[in-house]
């Protein structure tokens, strides 16, 4: 059978078909946040928190006061600045702490503030392993306070979009999930990506966007296969990874320190694609292709997006929640659990494990 003519009345969906679906961050409830490390993602972060949303920035803590200063000044005027983090968590005037250190802090600094019982948002990865993950969610189990991975790419416009192109049916059944996230740092073992000691190496820092994105979709996969080389400090510097789930659907991801790669995505169903342009990870646009030749794309902006999760902590937090349903802990364990498994086949141990 001949394929249909592509539509010359292909829809095109806008960020107007959006409306209700991703809330304005700038309607969220305003917080007051803490910001534990103050290096360029948490700079961001406060960025977003500040030009998008109602809340504010009140406080950032960095072993180094001068740092801490520096980045008040650039990132959150008016923001006081802690020369240690026990002071940022212990600072009444915060209700929320974002931790954006080295994933091996993650654990003991998501602690500190959880113990000062404050509200929390933790970069991605989530924590160094999963059993330090548990641990975590256990403590704000134990204390009911808010604890949310931060992983942004979920809270995004143009993932709200293409879930929904899912959902609707239109690609039919999903039964691949294609991406990649690759950049290039020269190798230099004192940088944080080639340390073992910071938990370094692609997989947890650029890895863990494709595996979330798989997961987002297809949830928790039954099987793991993973491939990988290490840098000379034994790090992950390159891996690829087969998620496998039942009859037969797969997610095939990438990771890598050493090339900067296209950085997309392609969901493939039964009855179409959606292609995901660079970056798939931030804000971006798609096109989604379906078998019978109608075409149309998602015209979705680009730049800065962090302000999307931390107006989901901000919505939580205020309505008394511990956990969003888009970032879920079931969810952030799930992950972690996947790299677990990834990390125990390519070869990675960090200090201490």
């Amino acid at each position: 059978m001949t394929p249909a003519a592509p539509s010359s009345f292909a829809p095109r969906l806008t960020a107007a078909d959006l409306a209700g679906t991703v809330p304005d961050p700038a309607d969220a409830p305003a917080v007051r946040w803490g910001v534990l490390g103050a290096g360029n993602i948490a700079g961001s972060f406060s960025d977003g928190v500040r030009r998008h949303t109602a809340s504010t920035v009140v406080a950032v803590g960095s072993r180094d006061r001068a740092k801490a200063e520096a980045f008040a000044q650039a990132h959150a005027p008016g923001a006081r600045a802690h020369g240690d983090y026990e002071s940022l968590v212990g600072d009444p005037d915060v209700d929320v702490v974002y931790v954006a250190t080295p994933h091996s802090h993650h654990h003991e600094q998501a602690l500190l503030a959880i113990r000062a019982g404050k509200h929390v948002l933790v970069e991605k990865a989530f924590t160094q392993d999963a059993a330090q993950a548990r641990e975590v969610l256990a403590a704000a189990r134990d204390a009911g306070v808010f604890v949310m991975e931060a992983m942004w790419t979920r809270f995004l416009p143009h993932v709200a979009a293409l879930r929904g192109v899912v959902a609707r049916g239109e690609i039919g059944r999903v039964m691949s999930v294609v991406a990649d996230h690759g950049q290039f740092f020269p190798f230099a073992p004192e940088h944080r990506l080639y340390a073992p000691d910071l938990a370094g190496g692609a997989l947890l820092d650029l890895g863990v966007y494709p595996v979330s994105f798989a997961h987002d979709l297809l949830g928790a996969p039954e099987t793991v296969t993973a491939v990988g080389a290490l840098t000379p400090t034994g790090v992950d510097g390159q891996v690829g990874m087969v998620l496998g789930y039942p009859d037969g659907v797969q997610a095939t991801l990438s990771t890598t320190l050493w090339s900067r790669t296209a950085t997309t995505a392609v969901i493939s169903g039964t009855e179409g694609r959606i292609e995901v342009a660079r970056t798939f990870y931030a804000p971006t646009s798609f096109r989604v292709e379906r078998h019978d030749g109608a075409v149309w794309t998602y015209e979705g902006f680009r730049g800065e997006g962090k302000q999307y999760q931390a107006a989901e902590a901000a919505r939580r937090v205020t309505a008394g929640e511990t956990q969003s349903p888009r970032m879920s802990w079931d969810g952030t364990v799930e992950v972690m659990d996947t790299l677990d498994d990834v990390r125990r086949q390519v070869g990675v141990v960090y200090p201490g494990e």
